[in-house]
């Protein structure tokens, strides 16, 4: 079995529950995103498993983002090795797991904290917290995001999040589509719960076939547009700008942009 750091892995009512355990914020550095991949991979394997939740224990986030102090002063080689597992391997492992996957939100999510969310089926968040896309303030870009927050929610309110840094509330997100469900954060994993044994009670073989034949039909180009954005992205980390943003967020200052 393997050996968790940064996850708790467990299952109940054939309902499988990842948790993020890495305090404060689960910052996202090579070894969680890892875990949380090996864990769907562990899930797919797994017969007796019908559903998964992909939640945290932290009670500052559902998860703050990229850990930045990981690529500080590094190079964008450095940065798509990140990305093979994060991007790549997290799409992968969700496009071939067979079985639904939920993300109960229990607290604020950053940048790469948003990309764990969305890359499940469904999202439920607490409705009191809201999803920011704020790495445009630290001199980078959030990549996955240039591809999927326009198909969710149009491409003029995505352009606006994407590159103002400003959060959107979770109400606002559930009325704009970007997740099923808001509720009260004291109800956010019964509710998550609730749609994971709904979803487990259906036929394993139909929800296979049927989740696949979704991925498939909903994929379009998807991958390869997400290829294109992370060359862009490890481009831009090569840059003086996206150095300053990062030194600058890390030393608590204003960054001073070339």
């Amino acid at each position: 079995m393997p050996n968790y750091n940064r996850i708790r892995y467990e299952v109940r009512d054939r309902v499988a529950e990842i948790t993020m355990i890495r305090e404060p914020v689960n910052a996202i550095d090579m070894q969680l995103a890892q875990e949380v991949v090996d864990a769907y991979r562990r899930v797919h394997e797994d017969p007796g498993v019908r559903a998964v939740i992909l939640t945290s224990d932290c009670k500052a986030a559902f998860s703050a983002g990229m850990d930045l102090k990981m690529i500080r002063g590094k190079t964008g080689l450095d940065l798509r090795n990140f990305l093979e597992v994060l991007y790549f391997g997290m799409h992968d492992a969700q496009y071939r797991l067979g079985k639904p996957s939920i993300a109960a939100v229990t607290g604020p999510a950053r940048a790469a904290g948003v990309t764990l969310a969305v890359s499940c089926d469904m999202i439920v968040a607490a409705d009191d917290i809201d999803l920011s896309y704020p790495e445009i303030d630290v001199g980078v870009i959030p990549a996955m995001h240039y591809v999927h927050l326009p198909r969710q929610i149009g491409r003029h309110k995505a352009f606006e999040l994407l590159f103002s840094g400003k959060p959107i509330t979770a109400k606002d997100a559930e009325a704009r589509g970007l997740l099923n469900y808001a509720v009260p954060r004291d109800q956010v994993m019964a509710k998550a719960r609730e749609l994971a044994l709904d979803m487990a009670s259906k036929s394993p073989v139909v929800m296979r076939i049927g989740r696949d034949s979704f991925m498939r039909a909903n994929d379009n180009e998807y991958r390869r547009t997400i290829e294109y954005v992370v060359d862009t992205i490890c481009h831009i980390i090569d840059t003086e700008d996206a150095q300053e943003g990062l030194d600058a967020f890390l030393e608590k200052r204003k960054p001073d942009w070339s």
